[in-house]
């Protein structure tokens, strides 16, 4: 098999980026990275301090503050914020609400690109996000845009968070993710936008496994020495 090849997956709020991410790690024995919880880990943070977003002299200070690590468990990945587990938590909708705003900060994306081209300098990997595809590895050799109709991905969304937010409404999340792709797709830093050479998966109508022999059909072209 090559080294040093990069998946880059790129898409929409709850299109299943990560689910597709982590089960195309496992299949192919390469490293997930979750950069969508690199930038919720970084909104926790501001949240936790009240880093006023218009102040970019704190903004730059937290973010030398701001320490993160990935590590895996029961073939799940997790991240921990200054040594703090922090998987759960960022996954809360009071997060959810702020995440777009932070990740569209200049100081942040700066920071965080950062962190993820270094992972992948070496390495066979797997990182979903935003701008995978379009910033941070422009020359990665598969790239995959995700999508599918906005009501089955706030369904889905809605399902994923109703154990631990029973008062959740689907309306609320539909909203939500309205409100995050105008953000995402809008901002002037990275905005998501499709690679011109990234392959569109849309999974409203596919399961679990047939996105994932769908991307794998267009990866293992890649796979041989």
């Amino acid at each position: 098999m090559n080294n040093n090849i990069v998946v880059a997956i790129d898409g929409y709020s709850s299109c299943g980026k990560s689910t597709l991410a982590k089960a195309l790690a496992k299949k192919l024995h390469f490293i997930y990275v979750d950069s969508g919880a690199m930038y919720r880990a970084v909104a926790l943070y501001f949240l936790r301090n009240n880093i006023d977003l218009q102040d970019h002299d704190k903004i730059a200070e937290a973010l030398k503050n701001i320490h993160l690590s990935f590590h895996s468990r029961d073939y799940q990945s997790h991240i921990t914020l200054n040594d703090e587990e922090v998987s759960d938590e960022i996954r809360q909708m009071h997060v959810a609400d702020k995440v777009s705003a932070i990740a569209a900060l200049h100081e942040v994306r700066v920071a965080m690109v950062k962190q993820q081209q270094r992972l992948g300098k070496s390495k066979n990997i797997v990182m979903d996000g935003r701008d995978i595809g379009t910033v941070v590895f422009p020359n990665a050799q598969i790239k995959l845009f995700m999508t599918a109709d906005p009501k089955i991905r706030a369904e889905r969304r809605y399902k994923e968070l109703l154990p631990t937010n029973p008062n959740i409404t689907l309306e609320e999340v539909f909203d939500n993710l309205a409100h995050r792709d105008y953000q995402d797709t809008t901002r002037e830093e990275s905005p998501l936008v499709r690679a011109h050479d990234a392959i569109i998966l849309d999974n409203t109508d596919l399961s679990p496994d047939e996105q994932l022999l769908f991307a794998l059909s267009h990866i293992e072209p890649f796979l041989a020495d």
